[in-house]
């Protein structure tokens, strides 16, 4: 039977409606034979027992999708804004009880989770107002008797497949732009943390989203219902966010059917100290962007290249720095750096770390497992680092720093595009001159300057090489969820 298990009042949530253990289909709650556990990271304490659904619920979420799909399209810009908006106002009237949710499934410090949700909310209040803005073109024929007009019309059925470590701003960054658009969406949130999804889907009922506009599937069974939302004819667009790799097989799959494909993978982030850079900044600018969601994060710096004339004053103040995280369960006051995800995910960092030491890394702070408990992994610093350690030549998506030392402007550029990642980027400088080269220079699809936190609705966010491709928010996040249409009109001389 599924069930809530955890104390919702112990946990401070006030509208226990809220945590919903079901998948949402069509406008109604959907149960299944089976459940999984969600577990909360910090406590290892079971938060829910969620219906397991499967291909049959996902194929059902597909056709409820297409069944709404001309309803929806054939509202006005104007309608599908207002209830857009109704969502994000119901979303931030409720940001604290969705901010607490998202902490006990996913173990984010409390404040950083409210963020979040902040975070996701602005996608739908952007993208409420930039509906309103898909604009047509006119061009002059090449002939007096015929026009010629393009028009943009949604692309379809939308399906997703969403991460863990954004549960709720992944799913609203793509639904906010393709509800806009005049599409409907189906979604397959991570199996870890399925409630932060659930918690949209209330939330979007209650804004008055009519059924089958959007749906939330939420199962175990990941390679099969993965196969429905990339194989399955009706569904027009896939988007996903997540690893590389399985990035890889998603778009083998969707080839079958020629799919509009937007996909936002892993990233390998250099941080860039130079030597004229404000210190204090940037080491504020490497804690916010390294230790966020304890490293889980693919925007976050992964290396941390420091040119050689500030190394020793950086280091020493960064040492300071992390030593002042507070590591523990994200409900807790003043803890700003929660649990890994699972216990793999903490081993995938101590083999990185061991392998790295072996290379001739040296641990400057932190290295280990925490006291707090089975998933925390103490902030970390490596020091004495290349390169092609294992520890930055991999994505590492945990609360560890190496630092690489480097001496000239254009060995930093090389430095960090020696990968064949490029999401983000970030670097340190108060020379014009240097600023611009290596923006210019750097092979990253998003750059932060003098900025350890780059993300905002209003700005085009996505990468290139093996990041991706597809841009998500500002006035380009439409693109991927719209066809163009050319009209040739002719006789128009008679």
């Amino acid at each position: 039977m599924t069930e809530v298990t955890c104390n919702l009042e112990a946990a401070g949530i006030k509208d226990s409606q809220l945590i919903k253990p079901f998948s949402y289909i069509n406008g109604s709650w959907h149960s299944s034979e089976t459940q999984f556990p969600v577990i909360n990271p910090s406590t290892g304490e079971v938060v829910a027992q969620v219906s397991n659904a499967d291909v049959a619920e996902t194929e059902l979420a597909v056709s409820a999708a297409k069944g709404a799909l001309k309803m929806w399209s054939a509202k006005s810009a104007n309608e599908r804004a207002t209830l857009l908006r109704n969502w994000f106002n119901l979303v931030m009237e409720n940001q604290d009880d969705l901010g607490r949710i998202l902490t006990l499934e996913q173990g984010k410090p409390l404040a950083e989770a409210k963020g979040e949700i902040a975070y996701g909310a602005a996608f739908l209040e952007w993208f409420a107002e930039e509906g309103k803005r898909v604009y047509g073109d006119t061009i002059p024929a090449l002939s007096s008797d015929k026009k010629i007009v393009v028009i943009k019309q949604p692309v379809g059925v939308v399906a997703s497949i969403t991460p863990w470590n954004f549960p709720n701003a992944m799913i609203a960054r793509k639904a906010a732009a393709a509800l806009a658009a005049g599409c409907t969406f189906v979604v397959r949130p991570s199996e870890s943390t399925p409630l932060s999804a659930l918690a949209m889907a209330e939330l979007a009922e209650r804004a008055g989203i009519p059924a089958g506009v959007f749906n939330v599937v939420v199962g175990s069974n990941s390679r099969g219902m993965g196969q429905v939302l990339t194989q399955h004819p009706d569904v027009a667009k896939f988007t996903f966010t997540g690893s590389t790799g399985v990035g890889k097989l998603l778009l083998t799959q969707c080839a079958t059917t020629v799919k509009k494909v937007s996909m936002e993978l892993g990233g390998n982030a250099p941080f860039i100290v130079f030597n004229d850079a404000d210190i204090d900044a940037a080491v504020q600018g490497a804690i916010i962007s390294k230790y966020r969601n304890a490293g889980q994060t693919c925007v976050c710096t992964n290396r941390i290249l420091v040119q050689q004339g500030v190394l020793e004053e950086f280091t020493e103040k960064f040492k300071n720095a992390v030593a002042e995280l507070h590591i523990g369960d994200g409900l807790v006051e003043g803890v700003n750096l929660g649990p890994m995800i699972s216990d793999k995910a903490v081993c995938d960092v101590e083999k990185l770390v061991a392998d790295s030491i072996a290379a001739g890394a040296k641990v400057a702070f932190g290295g280990q497992r925490s006291e707090a408990g089975e998933l925390f992994y103490q902030p970390t610093i490596l020091t004495g680092v290349t390169n092609d350690m294992p520890i930055a030549a991999n994505e590492i998506f945990g609360p560890v720093s190496p630092i690489i030392a480097f001496e000239t402007e254009e060995e930093a550029i090389e430095l960090a595009n020696d990968t064949e990642y490029g999401l983000a980027a970030y670097f340190y400088s108060r020379d014009i001159g240097t600023v611009w080269r290596v923006a210019e220079g750097l092979e990253f699809g998003m750059v932060g300057i003098n900025e350890g936190i780059i993300s905002n609705a209003a700005a085009p966010f996505g990468g290139v090489k093996q990041s991706g491709n597809g841009r998500e928010g500002s006035k380009y996040g439409l693109d991927d969820y719209l066809e163009i249409k050319y009209l040739c009109m002719g006789g128009l001389d008679k």
